[in-house]
């Protein structure tokens, strides 16, 4: 399974973005869309290092929430496993 991580674009030089999503900084291809107006300031979903879609910022925030609920709930399950297999 992939996964598109929503990200923020910091700066743009020809094809190659500088993105940043929570404190992180990566260098994005935006070959992919070559035929969009991306600026600065947008965000796009990035996966293996190219941005595959351009979205608002509304859902790039709504995805976030989503993967951290899931993050979450993840840790949680992992403390519950780790708590039962003490006993």
């Amino acid at each position: 399974m992939c996964l598109g991580i929503p990200m923020k674009i910091v700066n743009i030089d020809g094809f190659i973005a500088r993105c940043s999503a929570k404190n992180v900084e990566r260098d994005v291809n935006l070959f992919k869309l070559q035929d969009n107006n991306i600026s600065v300031g947008e965000y796009v979903i990035v996966n293996a290092g190219y941005a595959l879609q351009k979205i608002s910022e509304s859902d790039a925030q709504i995805t976030w929430q989503l993967l951290e609920q899931i993050l979450d709930k993840e840790t949680e399950n992992t403390q519950t496993i780790k708590s039962d297999k003490k006993i």
